[in-house]
């Protein structure tokens, strides 16, 4: 039934507009709910719509409507952010001091690292842009719009961009339209919207053009007469007024509120914290080595090269190409074979970091539509009948009321029945819904009974049997049948019947008295089908599940159980609730809560928040411009293609579609990804420290430099050649099992443990040197002790590569993979290059054979002590290197999370 409120083509608008504020400038004005005729006048439009030369002019005054966008990084600019890395930033300054010290070839080296890194980097992150900014083509951009030539001309319907689109602008909508802007009501014709793009209510939210007051404490999103860019047409027709475009929406204003990341990312802080580990090493190293030989063996600034080449032999100079190669290859498999699109490269990490995952249950664990769960009588059991009548009443309002399609619960009443027994009856009149009558009316013909007709009515509880003819007591009793149906999750309708006479020529609303009470029809949201598969796969990979919802408690438990997630008695929070805890409180409870309901968007972004505070890698999953505080507060912001345009510009993690299996997909991707850079760090940096603490030592002890600094790069250089292996490394089953983060600590307490090892296994190999070379003329023999520790140090490498990557066992090899291959090349060259041609032109020599079989004995107890240690590591971390770490934050007591 439309609503009208003027006279079929006749122009509301004044004849001569009063001095009034500019059309579309503020939104409050608009957005207030006044009269139709009001907004008309304000707005100076009219029924019939703007000419063309007012929608020109208003267009060059006002701007495009068009939502607030991301500005997209140029590439140089990526390239110039990518310096800033901390780790790139550590390189190109021992790069520069070795320039300073004429150390030109180590200058050369690291530089050149620090270009590509940062070519690789920023070339990734221009391709991710490119890829984001091609999904906004796949979005819907016209609209229906009432245009005339001239003044006195008729309107004339014009599908338009919706950039083109001014306050004043009269506008049709139709199911599955999006509403381009935020507009009044002219007319509505059983019209219901999806606002869960600004409010995250699921169900959709009838809509009605009467000039109706505000109702008390009411929000600007509860007003039937209004609509919302971001929203979008679920049933009905509508013809609606503009009054407010581009950033003078609620969408853009939503937006501003929520732009900024509050904070560095996981990956962020992880990556400065162990930066400022190294810096310390790096400060500290060529002042000792300085210091203790112009102390010990009289030599000055001539072991200042050899000191540069210390610092240079502690960092792990390939960090930065290594860590982006991983996180471009897993971003580029992703995106090839998952559609999904990772923006930023370091999210990348940050998701496979993630160990609570907060998601709307809208899209992800249910879908965007209800089914009927059961039917039931007076007397609660089911009862097929009532379903019966209820579909009667639904495919008889869809046929006679003119409406374009059903709306969801309509349609879902229908999925549930064979129409053909529909197809029995006759309609005689139809009534739909309405929200100020709360529910529809048909009437049918019975074959066979003549001279009688059946009323169906069906809708709200309480609107149906305030209709109904049955005692108090009753009417009590099945209210609270109702109540006892939807505090369990189910949205319910009641269905009522009554005979009347086929006399009758007109039915109306205010027939439906006396009704015969029936029963009710449950319904509940349909299950997302990939999701108890995708949510077994969360759990089972350490990550929790937590709902944030607009939707009422109720609905949300009954999902989750539904799925087969347990919800415990006390894992159930309102926004309300929130709002009395404090921060400490609060960070205790969301730990322990699982469903969060009636949630704003402030409730979220609080609640991610406090699960941060608490010592969680949060990942938050969004397609609203509501979402937007929360997407920002989250660690990993991830959004569907889908999604509004300023949520997934603000997203780092962009879903090909909205469900659980992709974000699994994700987290497998950064987990190896995560796992091989900190296979990296931990093997490059405890072998480095080993390095150079027998350096030092060796120093101290020995009346000439240990090694050349020639001789440091070049085995630098082949150790950091083989590691760029570990990027295609595919970690073992158990690194997918828990988060793999960077923590500072955990890692500064693994490189100390077998550093150290390292060192003693260096220290030993001077034993064994001495011990081959001893003779006159032999034991101070330079190059014999230099090509010695290369070739030690190699090897040793070699087997570090191989024993102590991240959640691999010997048993999971079945074929070599490139790191054992890189590790086989690292020791063939430690044992041939010495005594190759080549090995003079850098001081190096041909060894004793005799030194080959000692070194064999030192390497065997070597790799003995490296599985001993490994095995210590792992009793104590759970799942070894790649146990979970929680970034320096305090944990809070009894928080749920696996013990790390």
């Amino acid at each position: 039934m439309a609503d009208t409120t003027a006279a079929p083509g006749q122009d509301a608008r004044p004849p001569a507009p009063a001095a009034v504020s500019p059309p579309g400038e503020g939104t409050a004005p608009g957005l207030s709910a006044p009269t139709v005729l009001e907004t008309l006048r304000r707005l100076d439009s009219g029924l019939r719509g703007l000419t063309e030369a007012q929608a020109e002019e208003r267009l060059a005054r006002l701007g495009e409507n068009t939502a607030p966008a991301r500005s997209e990084a140029s590439w140089p600019r990526l390239f110039a952010r990518s310096l800033r890395d901390p780790f790139t930033a550590v390189l190109a300054c021992l790069g520069l001091v070795s320039a300073a010290v004429a150390a030109w070839g180590t200058a050369s080296v690291i530089l050149l690292l620090v270009v590509v890194s940062c070519v690789l980097r920023a070339s990734g992150e221009h391709r991710a842009d490119r890829s984001t900014a091609a999904l906004r083509e796949l979005v819907a951009t016209t609209a229906t719009v009432l245009r005339r030539t001239e003044e006195a001309a008729a309107p004339a319907s014009r599908e338009l961009p919706m950039a083109e689109l001014v306050p004043g602008d009269v506008i049709r909508l139709a199911p599955g339209d999006l509403v381009p802007a935020d507009v009044r009501l002219l007319r509505a014709a059983g019209l219901t919207v999806h606002q869960a793009a600004l409010t995250g209510e699921s169900a959709p939210v009838a809509k009605s053009a009467h000039d109706l007051s505000r109702a008390p404490g009411g929000g600007l999103f509860e007003q039937p007469q209004l609509c919302f860019q971001g929203s979008s047409v679920a049933s009905g027709s509508a013809t609606a007024v503009i009054v407010a475009t581009g950033a003078r929406t609620r969408f853009a204003a939503s937006h501003e509120r929520g732009s900024g990341r509050p904070e560095a990312s996981a990956f962020d802080r992880s990556v400065h914290g162990i930066s400022w580990i190294l810096i310390r090493f790096l400060l500290l190293t060529p002042p000792l080595v300085l210091m203790a030989n112009a102390a010990l063996r009289d030599r000055g600034l001539e072991t200042l090269p050899f000191a540069v080449a210390v610092a240079v032999g502690l960092t792990p100079e390939m960090l930065p190409v290594l860590v982006t190669v991983c996180l471009a290859r897993g971003a580029s498999l992703l995106a090839r074979g998952h559609g999904v699109i990772v923006k930023r490269l370091p999210a990348l990490h940050d998701v496979g970091a993630v160990d609570v995952l907060c998601l709307d249950k809208t899209g992800t664990l249910t879908q965007d539509r209800p089914v009927a769960d059961r039917a039931l009588g007076p007397d609660g059991q089911d009862t097929p009948e009532v379903l019966h009548w209820a579909a009667v009443n639904a495919w008889w309002t869809l046929q006679l009321a003119d409406l374009p399609e059903p709306d969801a619960l309509d349609e879902a009443v229908l999925d549930a029945v064979d129409e053909g027994a529909l197809m029995a009856y006759d309609g005689v009149a139809a009534v739909p819904f309405a929200p100020d009558r709360r529910f529809s009316m048909v009437v049918v013909r019975t074959p066979g009974r003549l001279g009688t007709h059946t009323l169906v009515a069906k809708g709200d509880v309480e609107a149906v049997l305030d209709r109904c003819a049955i005692a108090d007591d009753e009417r009590e009793r099945l209210r609270a049948l109702a109540a006892r149906h939807a505090d369990d999750g189910a949205r319910v309708l009641a269905v009522a019947t009554a005979e009347r006479t086929s006399l009758r020529r007109e039915y109306t609303p205010a027939d439906t008295h006396g009704l015969a009470f029936r029963g009710l029809i449950t319904l509940r949201d349909a299950l997302a089908p990939t999701a108890p598969d995708a949510l077994k796969t969360l759990t089972d990979r350490g990550v929790t599940v937590k709902i944030l919802t607009g939707d009422h408690p109720g609905t949300a438990v009954r999902a989750c159980r539904d799925l087969g997630v347990p919800v415990a008695a006390d894992a159930v929070l309102t926004g309300e609730a929130v709002d009395l805890l404090p921060g400490p409180e609060l960070a205790a409870a969301a730990v322990r809560t699982t469903v969060f309901a009636r949630c704003t968007p402030k409730h979220k972004a609080r609640i991610i928040e406090a699960l941060r505070a608490a010592g969680h890698t949060v990942g938050f999953l969004g397609d609203g411009v509501n979402d937007l505080p929360a997407l920002h507060a989250a660690d990993v912001g991830i959004a569907p293609r889908n999604a509004a345009d300023v949520v997934r510009d603000g997203a780092d993690v962009v879903l090909a579609e909205k469900n659980l299996t992709a974000i699994a997909h994700a987290v497998a991707a950064g987990r190896h990804a995560g796992g091989n850079i900190v296979t990296y760090l931990r093997i490059t940096l405890s072998s480095n420290l080993g390095n150079v603490l027998a350096m030092l030592s060796a120093g101290l002890l020995l009346p000439f430099l240990p090694m050349l600094p020639a001789q440091v790069l070049l085995q630098n250089l082949c150790f950091d050649a083989a590691q760029l292996t570990f990027a295609h490394d595919r970690p073992g089953s158990a690194a997918l099992r828990r988060p793999t983060v960077l923590d500072p600590r955990d890692l500064l307490r693994f490189i100390t443990g077998f550093g150290v090892l390292n060192a003693a296994a260096d220290l030993a190999t001077f034993g064994v040197l001495a011990l081959a070379v001893h003779g006159p003329g032999t034991g101070n023999d330079e190059a014999v002790f230099h090509s010695g520790w290369f070739t030690e140090n190699l090897i040793t490498q070699a087997l570090v590569m191989g024993l102590l990557r991240v959640g691999r066992r010997t048993a999971d090899v079945r074929r070599p993979s490139p790191v054992a291959w890189a590790a086989l090349a690292l020791a063939v060259i430690g044992l041939v290059f010495p005594s190759s041609p080549l090995g003079p032109m850098l001081g190096l020599t041909a060894l004793p054979a005799l030194y080959y079989l000692l070194l064999a004995v030192v390497l065997i107890l070597y790799a003995a002590a490296l599985l001993a240690a490994r095995a210590r590591f792992e009793r104590r971390g759970g799942d070894g290197p790649a146990s979970v770490s929680r970034l320096g934050r305090p944990p809070v007591p009894d928080a749920g999370r696996h013990p790390s």
